[in-house]
């Protein structure tokens, strides 16, 4: 349920207005819009009637019921407006959001070793990426697989974060590791595979780091919305939704489906931060360029694209990584379809200036 207040109400009688609603067993959460302030309520409002709230305040313009489970997540929990998850970077703010341009994540499966991962960083970095993705725990299939080197490996994100200025993002895999990945991710990413283990969505919930969360491979996005809801609920408001790819029937030709038709849908359902993943929803380096230019075109807010300096000899998903002179031309294609959706203002430099 929501409370839509007029325009121009006192901030004296929103406060007072949240404090009363309070006493009826309610979690009254203020949203400060473009326009008005919504206040949010959560909790068994089933048998409330909407007139009996608005009589509370003259402030009170309507009060709306939220129809979707996931309440927090949902569009009408904003009154219809986007949310926008602003990350603190080395390099300055970076604003996730409908209203903003299109951000970039790219970087490697995994970080193997110093000289690689700050190399990859100044690339990605010249060509316009603004944050760095790198695995230091990497969830694998096969227990003989490849799992990250752990923690050394987030002193490798620190040093290359020192040396470029690129925000971090990094996986959690266990409630464990959280608190020493947190003090080096700028953005703390949940993946596919723990999209629904709830006791770690709450964990990362409780944490203030901003949460990068992926659908998982066989999630529904109602799925998808309500585990988002338990980080919501846990007290952080920071969640970026990733569509990374999907279980289908088809599995000869890529390693995913890439459902960008969940860009749209989301759009319409929730106010969250929408980013696509298609190197994990391909699977193979040659297609992940056409899904981007695609993704951008359907409305995402950020990309992640895996980069990896040699994909030949990568310790994990080095078929679908782009090299580095790859991400450079694609960042240039990139800049001619978000400029057409207006949806892009980086300054993309120059090959000449990059090699």
């Amino acid at each position: 349920m929501i409370v839509v207040m007029k325009i121009g109400s006192p901030e004296a009688e929103i406060d007072r207005l949240g404090e009363e609603l309070g006493t009826w067993g309610l979690t009254a959460e203020k949203i400060v819009g473009k326009h008005k302030v919504v206040i949010g309520l959560v909790g068994d409002t089933a048998d409330l009637d909407p007139l009996q709230i608005q009589e509370v305040s003259p402030w009170i313009e309507q009060v709306l019921r939220v129809e979707q489970p996931f309440k927090r997540a949902s569009r009408e929990f904003r009154h219809g407006e986007s949310s926008e998850v602003v990350v603190n970077t080395p390099n300055g703010p970076v604003p996730f959001g409908e209203h903003h341009p299109v951000v970039i994540v790219a970087g490697p499966c995994s970080v193997e070793n110093e000289e690689m991962i700050v190399e990859t960083a100044r690339r990605i970095k010249a060509a316009g990426a603004h944050f760095l993705r790198g695995g230091a725990y990497k969830p694998r299939t096969s227990p003989y697989a490849f799992q990250g080197h752990g923690e050394s490996a987030l002193e490798l994100l620190v040093k290359a974060r020192e040396e470029t200025g690129l925000g971090i993002i990094t996986e959690v895999m266990d409630s464990a590791d959280l608190e020493k990945i947190a003090q080096v991710a700028d953005v703390v990413q949940v993946g596919a595979r723990n999209m629904q283990n709830f006791s770690l969505l709450k964990k990362v919930g409780a944490q203030s780091k901003p949460v990068l969360l992926k659908r998982g491979m066989a999630a529904t996005i109602e799925d998808w919305l309500m585990a988002a809801e338990y980080i919501l609920a846990a007290g952080n408001p920071n969640v970026i939704l990733c569509e990374r790819g999907i279980r289908t029937f088809d599995r000869q030709y890529t390693r995913n489906t890439l459902d960008l038709s969940a860009v749209p849908v989301l759009r319409k359902l929730t106010h969250l931060p929408i980013m696509v993943d298609p190197s994990h929803g391909t699977g193979w380096a040659s297609y992940v360029p056409s899904m981007c230019l695609g993704a951008i075109a359907c409305g995402c807010d950020s990309l992640m694209i895996e980069v990896h300096p040699n994909p030949a000899k990568a310790l994990s998903d080095g078929p679908q990584s782009v090299t580095p002179e790859r991400f450079d031309t694609l960042m240039q294609e990139l800049a001619v379809i978000g400029k057409a959706v207006g949806r892009w203002q980086q300054q993309v430099v120059a090959l000449a200036q990059i090699v």
